[in-house]
């Protein structure tokens, strides 16, 4: 049993972190104020390696398995929760079913370009009457001339509004329910594709859409292993997201911990500190210990994931606990640093708005528990 990082994920660790800080942390207050994605960062990160560090070394990524994923995200979520969000779909969901069922000219097209930064992708689940609800998505692909029409429309699309592509779930056949969903990659410029941008409470610099599909045409190579798959395929997905997710949170968390701590040492009233007052102090100190935690889950979820084992429970376990830890940090550092935290240009405010989302995304929370309490037998 090793409790610490190789020698190489030693070494990625300290990189990511350097790009985070140094290439990422410049651009996140103009990112946040225009509600967009540096676009640059993809190709930055692809021609170091280090944009899909899971995938393997010869479609550009990184060969380092989900750890890898993990590293690079905690370290970005310390930064820019929102960014870190862009860049784990691209690496994640909206890759993740070309590269483990997609045909070798797939992953040259698509994969390949999206480890590169090349080309940015989005994955297009969610729907305006299908959210926890996978299995009753409307959005139809019909067989017509050797390939697919598409009519519907996705929401909540991160990365919707500057995609090259998109992955998206379609109803193939609707007497079979679940069973008749596939997987299709639409291009960004199939006629009939537009899309329309959503204002967010929090993660603003990261772009989400409304995607809108109008009979839009695309070539029967575009399906994604098998017809009547998709809803398979995106369940084994979303367990690997959800560990990915977990890391986010844990770098937000980790972030306002820090920055708390670094507060209560500076704000004096009554004549001390106010990390001397056991009212804070203990809060801090319940609040480190609950991260410390949850990131020991998340990497040994991530080692079992790496492993191939069965880990749907685990994935769940992190996702859920690393969401709930983080928001309850975001808040804690809200009424720590009070109307210094309130105001518009604190970096706190925006940890609190930016984690109040983690419970709901890559399943809820009630969804986690759901998903627990079933492998449970239960």
């Amino acid at each position: 049993m090793d409790f610490a990082f190789n020698e190489i994920q030693t070494l990625f660790q300290n990189a990511a972190r350097d790009f985070a800080e140094r290439e990422v942390a410049p651009l996140v207050e103009e990112a946040e104020a225009k509600e967009e994605i540096p676009l640059q960062l993809f190709t930055k990160l692809g021609e170091l390696g280090y944009l899909c560090p899971g995938y393997p070394e010869e479609y550009g990524g990184g060969g380092m398995g989900k750890i890898g994923e993990c590293i690079l995200y905690e370290e970005l979520g310390k930064v820019s929760s929102g960014i870190c969000s862009a860049i784990m779909v691209q690496g994640g969901l909206a890759t993740k079913m070309i590269a483990a069922h997609g045909t070798e000219a797939q992953k040259q097209k698509y994969l390949a370009a999206a480890c590169r930064g090349t080309k940015i992708a989005a994955y297009g689940l969610t729907e305006p009457n299908a959210g926890s609800d996978a299995a009753n998505i409307q959005t139809k692909a019909t067989r017509k001339d050797g390939g697919y029409i598409i009519n519907g429309s996705k929401i909540y699309i991160t990365n919707g509004q500057v995609c090259d592509f998109v992955t998206i779930a379609a109803v193939t056949d609707k007497s079979k329910g679940s069973k008749g969903i596939s997987t299709i990659v639409v291009d960004a410029d199939t006629p009939g594709f537009s899309r329309n941008k959503m204002r967010k409470l929090g993660n603003h610099s990261s772009p989400t859409s409304e995607l809108y599909f109008d009979d839009c045409r695309v070539p029967a190579e575009n399906l994604i292993g098998e017809e009547g798959q998709g809803f398979k395929y995106m369940l084994e997905s979303l367990t690997g997201a959800r560990i990915s997710h977990s890391a986010r949170s844990i770098g937000l968390a980790q972030a306002a911990l820090e920055k708390t701590v670094a507060y209560a040492k500076e704000r004096v009233q009554f004549g001390q500190p106010i990390g001397k007052n056991q009212g804070v102090s203990f809060r801090l100190a319940r609040l480190a210990a609950e991260i410390e935690a949850a990131r020991w889950l998340l990497y040994r979820v991530a080692w079992l994931f790496d492993q191939g084992q069965d880990c749907r429970k685990e994935a769940a376990m992190t996702k859920l606990y690393s969401a709930e830890v983080a928001v309850q940090m975001a808040e804690a550092a809200m009424r720590i640093h009070a109307g210094a935290g309130y105001l518009a240009e604190s970096v706190v405010q925006r940890y609190y708005r930016d984690a109040i989302l983690y419970p709901i995304t890559e399943g809820t929370s009630e969804i986690q528990q759901v998903i627990i309490a079933r492998e449970l037998g239960l």
